[in-house]
């Protein structure tokens, strides 16, 4: 497969690439770090302010909602989202912004540590969504842009 690929000129747009995105703190706590942490390794590594693209994300907090109750009216099952807006930028010109969401059910039990553990996973496997969401949005932008794709 790869060498009918090869053949026909196809180059992949982002392979083990370093991509020259800056993303700037997050402000959102924890996530917010943790979703920044996951973006730059997306992107090959951080990279400082000087880097041509720029990828500014705002990020809500968590908002979680009952799936599933037990007979006694007690919640079992919860769904945390989240959502994150996103602006990238070449320079001082806007290329590309959105908006992304990302869910994750869990486990809800009764004991205090265990419930948090459940929803503290449930929070971590959301952002490696969104960073895969926006991080490939953000490449494939680049790309565009870089090779003068409109």
């Amino acid at each position: 497969m790869v060498l009918l690929l090869a053949g026909c000129g196809f180059q992949p747009m982002y392979s083990n690439k370093s991509t020259d995105i800056y993303v700037p703190p997050i402000k959102s706590g924890a996530n917010g770090i943790e979703l920044r942490n996951a973006l730059n390794a997306k992107f090959g590594g951080q990279k400082d302010a000087t880097a041509p693209y720029t990828l500014d994300v705002t990020l809500a907090e968590p908002a979680t909602k009952y799936k599933a109750l037990d007979k006694t009216g007690v919640a079992t099952w919860q769904e945390v989202m989240l959502s994150a807006s996103y602006t990238l930028r070449a320079g001082d010109t806007v290329i590309a912004t959105g908006h992304e969401t990302s869910s994750e059910s869990y486990s809800f039990v009764q004991y205090l540590v265990a419930a948090n553990a459940s929803y503290n996973n449930a929070v971590n496997n959301t952002i490696i969504v969104l960073a895969e969401k926006i991080g490939n949005r953000a490449i494939a932008e680049v790309y565009k842009h870089s090779h003068g794709d409109k």
